[in-house]
Formats: structure tokens, sequence, C-alpha cells
């Protein structure tokens, strides 16, 4: 990683990655820092921690205040926002198109259309239909992509990147690492993390 460059590990599921994806593109060029977005499953993750559900769901007060938080800063930042149906949905096929399309500049278009499916459109997105009609309005070309996602090589990047995910010692998404290993967890931490890289990994005053 470069001196001005941040990891940006965030899942398809997760209500608080569905904030920091909306939100980061414009704070990080702003800061003149590089993204580098890492698409990775939270559920091998929670069940390394023990844990066979959402940790929103296993404990239910911490669950109503989640959607109660969410609410208030999807209104501060002035994102929509509908409650999924079910929670949390499938983002398996979203993070391997997320991850085919990773060095490409149609994916952090993809990462917001489909964030907003979940979130704010209450859609199915472990749906291929859904998947690709969201590729489809983005004017890409669905079945290319779609295939580069399903590739064994793909699967297995992600599978790779879902497992560094826990030996760096991520517990939660979103999540950003510096590149001198400094981790900030959470949304409310996306702007901590920015000024981080930009101060060249000294704490704002």
């Amino acid at each position: 990683m470069s001196k001005q460059t941040l990891e940006f590990w965030f899942e398809f599921a997760s209500s608080y990655s569905y904030l920091s994806v909306m939100r980061i593109e414009p704070l990080a060029r702003a800061a003149g820092v590089t993204l580098q977005w890492r698409p990775f499953l939270l559920g091998p993750v929670f069940l390394s921690l023990g844990w066979n559900d959402s940790p929103f769901n296993i404990y239910p007060p911490k669950g109503r205040y989640m959607w109660r938080d969410l609410a208030r800063l999807a209104s501060r930042y002035g994102l929509p926002l509908k409650l999924p149906s079910h929670f949390p949905r499938n983002g398996l096929l979203a993070a391997r198109v997320a991850l085919a399309g990773a060095d490409e500049a149609w994916m952090p278009a993809f990462c917001r259309a489909v964030m907003r499916a979940n979130f704010a459109e209450d859609r199915e997105i472990a749906e291929v239909e859904v998947i690709s009609a969201i590729l489809a309005s983005l004017e890409l070309p669905v079945d290319t992509i779609l295939a580069r996602a399903e590739s064994p090589e793909n699967k297995q990047a992600l599978r790779l990147q879902t497992e560094r995910a826990s030996e760096i010692g991520l517990f939660g998404a979103p999540s950003f690492v510096t590149p001198d290993g400094e981790l900030f967890w959470g949304n409310d931490r996306l702007e901590d993390a920015l000024e981080w890289v930009k101060k060249g990994g000294v704490a704002a005053p």
C-alpha cells in the first residue's frame, strides 16, 4: 500500500457498511486518499468468533438500537432507508461481482447500487436477476461480468480475501486499514481513518 492509500473492507449485508459505501468516495477524494475496496463475507468471520448469525440478531436490544441509530444517521447524511424485510441478506454474489471488478471504474457505482437495493429498496440482492438489473442499469456487459464473477478463480479469490480479513483481525464491517496497519472499525471511524492516512500515521489533534 502507498502512504496515501486506505483499505476499505465492507460487506453488502452490513447495515453500517451501507452508510460508508455511500459516503466514502467524496470524502477520500477531498482527503487525497486512494481507496482499495475490499469486499468480504462476514459470515465466516462471525463463525470464527462463535456466532452463527449477526450479533444484531443474536442480541435483540443491540439490533433494535442499531436500526434506530441507522435511521438517525441516514437522515443526517441524506440517505434513503427502508428496513430490509429480512436481515442479513446474502451478499455472496454481489461480493463476487465487486471483487471481479475491483480494478474497474464501475465498481464503486455498482457497490452503491447494490447497497441502495438492499437498504433503500428492500430488494433481494442474492438474486441473479437483481444483480443483473443493477449491472444493466450501469450499461455494463452483464453476462461477461457474471461469468467472471462466478469463475473458480474469482470464487477462490473471495475466499482468500475473507480469510485475510480474519488474519488481520477484522471482526466487523465496515473496517478501514491504513498503510501502517492501523485498524479503524465502524462507519463512525471513516473520517478518522482518512485523517490518519492524510497525516501520515499521526492522530489528528
